[in-house]
């Protein structure tokens, strides 16, 4: 399923549950790992006066001391990195745009990143509830390629990826999530989930009838949508109602003991757009399992995959409610 492997990590000394979670991951796939490390400076005058990652010390970086982070690394994931294909990269930038140079020099297929900084405070960075910290932000909206944010260090079972919940809303960007959800299960032999949440107006407005009615109607929609993309696939239909879907999906991934969450991030639907998405941004820095963002149609053909031909006014992409009526 994955041949490339992008891990980036700010911390040399310890390990990130990302560069563990994407070397068992490519243990498993057979996939080359490509780690790397961006030394990023705060001083806009010279981008090479950084701190020593060991101790703290303000130093002018050179090949040497890059050769030294090299090393740190290797000693650091010498057990993950054991008889795995990989290559450990340095560089000074923004982390995001390194990040990006790589992912496209080398035609990676995914891009494991965690969802802020390990390393905040120390850089002045002040965290925001329920967002993934500008590096996952940059990658995500720009990156053409799956991106899987990961919270925490992942065993090798849960990287198989047995109970696959995908969270659509019927926009051209979930659709190619759906896409790519079904290779993703159809490779693991997974169950695939595809959840829908339908924004509930307030009660009395809003009654159980209303709801049922609504369910019944959003279940047709989900099979006219996403069928063809889940033939032979072990797949179900979970509707919910409420008012916010990272909620909706976080809880119903729970429920379900979903391995692994896939949603679509609607960046490149609408020129301008320089945010994931609320709901993406808060699954993801909240979810106990992976988050697997996919932007772009362009992330299916390394998977020779493509989503159905658009017949513009012809396929109603917007959320209903209250259809009972």
């Amino acid at each position: 399923m994955f041949n490339r492997i992008v891990a980036a990590t700010d911390i040399v000394t310890s390990g990130d549950a990302p560069v563990i979670s994407a070397a068992r991951l490519a243990r498993q796939q057979d996939a080359r790992l490509y780690l790397l490390h961006v030394m990023e400076s705060a001083s806009t005058e010279n981008r090479r006066l950084i701190r020593h990652f060991d101790t703290g010390a303000e130093m002018i970086t050179d090949a040497g001391y890059e050769q030294a982070i090299r090393q740190r690394l290797e000693k650091t994931y010498e057990k993950e990195l054991t008889d795995i294909p990989h290559e450990t990269r340095v560089a000074i930038g923004y982390p995001w745009e390194e990040i990006l140079r790589w992912a496209r020099e080398i035609d990676t297929d995914l891009v494991v990143l965690g969802p802020h900084s390990t390393r905040a405070e120390e850089k002045g960075v002040v965290r925001v509830a329920g967002r993934v910290g500008s590096t996952v932000e940059n990658v995500v909206t720009r990156e053409t390629c799956p991106v899987m944010v990961i919270n925490r260090t992942l065993r090798t079972d849960q990287l198989r990826f047995q109970r696959v919940l995908v969270a659509v809303d019927f926009s051209r960007s979930c659709e190619c999530a759906v896409s790519f959800a079904a290779a993703l299960a159809k490779h693991f032999s997974s169950r695939l989930m595809v959840f829908h949440m339908i924004p509930v107006p307030p009660f009395p407005k809003y009654t159980r009838d209303d709801y049922t009615a609504d369910v019944a109607h959003s279940r047709k929609r989900l099979e006219s949508f996403y069928e063809t993309y889940l033939d032979g696939i072990d797949h179900q239909y979970l509707i919910r109602a409420g008012a916010m879907p990272h909620l909706e999906i976080l809880a119903c991934a729970g429920d379900s003991a979903a391995d692994l969450i896939v949603m679509g991030s609607h960046t490149k639907e609408k020129p301008g757009k320089w945010y994931p998405g609320s709901a993406v941004e808060r699954v993801a820095y909240r979810a106990d399992c992976p988050a697997m963002v996919v932007t772009d149609p362009g992330a299916l053909t390394h998977w020779d995959l493509t989503v159905t031909a658009d017949d513009g006014e012809g396929k109603d992409r917007l959320i209903h409610v209250f259809s009972g009526t």
